[in-house]
């Protein structure tokens, strides 16, 4: 595997749409949660590996606002492995702090059960002093809803009397999204053989580069990250300008 003085660029963003679970279960024969579970293993695996090169921050598409239309069963197995994930995140509260690991939670929170939400803000608690990595997991998140989160706590300002509709920036409303503060992503990789952004990132992939495979999320390996980050790095990154 590579190091990351193996990279001439590496990303200060990378975010992570985690597609393919169930395909890669009826592949096998096997139920949708299985493929769930298996991506579950793959996200620690590439969150840990980032966080080894020194990528500064990286977003994982967990579970969009989208997402509950699915089957009772699957939304159901898919809680229970934030769950497993919560539990054995506070069980590695230590190997994490050495490793310098923020975790974050974006998305409405409110959405989800108790436990989870109170698991989810007491690890994030737990590590808002780290450093090194931020790792955010998109849970109930979806981009539309974030911008509108953004808007309407504007609207509440100027309703209040705080600021006149001329104030209003790119940056006012960058301030009102989840990451804010954050760099916004410079790479977004989506595996599975799917080319859109399915609601994820959608301010702040204004300027993202793109990096499609047709590996499903569990067959994601640390050396197909190493694929995507050197593409990253032939990339002519312009911004608008010649």
């Amino acid at each position: 595997m590579s190091k990351s003085s193996d990279f001439t660029i590496l990303p200060s963003h990378v975010g992570v749409i985690m597609d393919g679970n169930g395909r890669w279960a009826k592949l096998r024969n096997l139920p949708r949660t299985a493929g769930h579970k298996e991506g579950a293993e793959t996200f620690r695996k590439i969150a840990n590996y980032a966080c080894d090169l020194g990528i500064p921050v990286i977003t994982f598409y967990a579970f969009s606002t989208e997402n509950w239309s699915r089957p009772e069963l699957e939304v159901n197995a898919i809680m229970d492995l934030f769950r497993d994930y919560l539990d054995e995140a506070k069980e590695r509260q230590a190997e994490n702090e050495e490793r310098g690991m923020r975790v974050r939670f974006i998305g409405d929170l409110t959405g989800l059960d108790a436990d989870i939400f109170e698991m989810a803000m007491g690890l994030t608690d737990l590590s808002s002093d780290k450093t090194r990595i931020t790792v955010n997991v998109a849970v109930n998140y979806g981009g539309r809803q974030e911008i509108l989160k953004s808007v309407k706590e504007i609207a509440s300002r100027i309703q209040g009397g705080e600021i006149v509709p001329d104030d209003i920036d790119i940056n006012m409303i960058s301030d009102g999204l989840y990451t804010a503060n954050l760099p916004d992503p410079d790479l977004i990789i989506r595996p599975s053989g799917e080319y859109r952004l399915s609601n994820f990132l959608t301010w702040q992939s204004a300027y993202s580069e793109f990096w499609f495979s047709d590996i499903l999320w569990p067959d994601f390996t640390e050396e197909d990250f190493d694929e995507a980050l050197r593409a990253f790095e032939k990339r002519n990154r312009r911004f608008g300008g010649i």
